[in-house]
């Protein structure tokens, strides 16, 4: 595992007010970026993503997802 760590300020604003973050590590700005994708696409299109990236950097004997299972 590296070690390093994120300087970022992140600003974001929505029509209810706005929301800043400032991670520092790579799982905070995890956290941070399914937050704003669930909130801006709802939960089930986040998920969908969410499966296309593990579908696609994840080895594929390490998912092992029954279908319907979640």
């Amino acid at each position: 595992m590296s070690n390093h760590s994120i300087d970022a300020d992140i600003k974001v604003k929505w029509a209810e007010g706005q929301s800043a973050y400032s991670p520092s590590t790579p799982e905070e700005l995890l956290l941070i970026a399914i937050d704003l994708l669930v909130r801006d696409r709802g939960s089930d299109a986040a998920r969908t993503f969410i499966d296309q990236v593990f579908e696609r950097y994840a080895p594929h004997d390490a998912i092992s997802v029954e279908p319907g299972a979640r």
